[in-house]
């Protein structure tokens, strides 16, 4: 190769290695995507036992295993109500900073799909949904209230009069796994 190739191809590839350890510098300094996220939502992380009431006063029991994912940018839930009900499902949340709310959807082994918005207020989160049962409107929510730091109690609730009131129609009381 000619001397002033050699150079030429020399001063690329020290001009390269430079960018490159500069980009390198730059990625491992700059903050992840999701580190300015909302932390409403951590208190729910960790392993849960769920206990609730069933429409016959029956008690019944079953776990939750809530995770950080995708570089923590998303919230995963993965509920087994087994062995008290049949019902097993998982909930992806995230927060969007633009519109300062969490989103969440959840699907479960009997075909359901919801989707919900919402947000941390007056120490409780609450994510709600608008839909038709029946034919009809209502509004349906989420609400994680007298949260601790080992428990909080989960209530499903529903309203007929777009908000106005809310019956709760299924309450899971919430303890950390030891």
């Amino acid at each position: 190769m000619k001397p002033r190739v050699l150079h030429g191809l020399r001063r690329g590839v020290l001009l390269l290695a430079a960018c490159s350890a500069l980009l390198s510098t730059a990625a491992a300094q700059s903050p992840a995507p999701c580190a300015s996220a909302s932390a409403e939502f951590d208190f729910w992380i960790g392993d849960w036992t769920a206990r609730w009431t069933g429409p016959d006063q029956r008690e019944f029991e079953g776990r939750n295993r809530v995770r950080r994912a995708l570089d923590g940018c998303v919230i995963m839930e993965e509920f087994d109500g087994t062995p008290g009900s049949p019902l097993k499902g998982i909930s992806v949340s995230v927060y969007d900073p633009k519109r300062k709310v969490w989103k969440q959807t959840w699907v479960d082994n009997q075909a359901g799909y919801l989707d919900f918005e919402g947000g941390f207020t007056d120490g409780r989160m609450i994510l709600a949904r608008s839909a038709e049962v029946n034919g009809k409107p209502v509004r349906q929510r989420m609400v994680f209230h007298d949260i601790t730091r080992d428990a909080f109690t989960w209530d499903w609730q529903r309203s007929r009069d777009d908000g106005k009131s809310w019956e709760t129609t299924w309450q899971i009381r919430y303890t950390r796994s030891r």
